[in-house]
């Protein structure tokens, strides 16, 4: 996919503003209550066209916080997310992961809304990265999971299985506030890790 300011700053923003208003999105449970300070909210990378922009309507008075991978399609993405009102962290748990830990711990402080696809940029698709719940659980920071659905939607053969759904078509998203525990170990926690990947892949 070419590199191009003028698709990644104008046409993809407004085309997916057009589409996100045209779905017909039902919600549950519709009010989420969180504490002052800020939340994580991840949706598995293959929904990610109708998660970025949920994840904006979720909570309207919250600046939200987009973690954007450094490859180009990466570039793409985080040029498009600006357009569409978000901050970025960029990076990921394979390259600059100290530092995206940081930038994410600043931005939850500071009572933002952090967002994320938990198995980007490249998988195993519909799998947590340790990361992600360890950040979450040592800071007791509230860590919410999207499960969205779209009938019969354009299906991508791509390792995530992207999907990009049909204008006006029926959306269902059922919201997970996941009580993390405290782990004790790394086994710990990359058992839990896997189990929470498959519950949630078959929710």
């Amino acid at each position: 996919m070419p590199n191009s300011p003028l698709i990644s700053r104008h046409i993809i923003p407004i085309a997916l503003k057009l589409l996100y208003a045209s779905l017909r999105i039902s919600v549950t449970p519709r009010q989420i209550q969180l504490p002052d300070h800020g939340a994580i909210i991840t949706f598995w990378h293959g929904n990610m066209i109708t998660g970025w922009l949920l994840a904006k309507t979720l909570f309207p008075k919250k600046q939200t916080v987009a973690v954007v991978s450094m490859s180009e399609d990466g570039n793409i993405l985080a040029k498009t997310l600006e357009q569409l009102g978000f901050s970025l962290i960029r990076g990921s748990s394979s390259k600059g992961g100290d530092e995206v830990k940081f930038a994410m711990q600043q931005a939850l402080q500071n009572g933002n809304i952090v967002v994320l696809t938990p198995d980007g940029p490249r998988g195993p698709a519909n799998q947590f990265k340790f990361g992600t719940l360890r950040l979450a659980s040592e800071n007791r920071y509230p860590l919410i999971f999207a499960d969205i659905s779209h009938t019969n939607p354009w299906k991508l053969k791509s390792w995530d299985q992207f999907e990009i759904p049909k204008p006006f078509s029926k959306t269902t998203v059922t919201i997970h506030l996941v009580d993390l525990p405290e782990f004790k170990s790394e086994e710990e926690l990359q058992s839990y890790t896997k189990q929470l990947s498959i519950k949630l892949s078959h929710a």
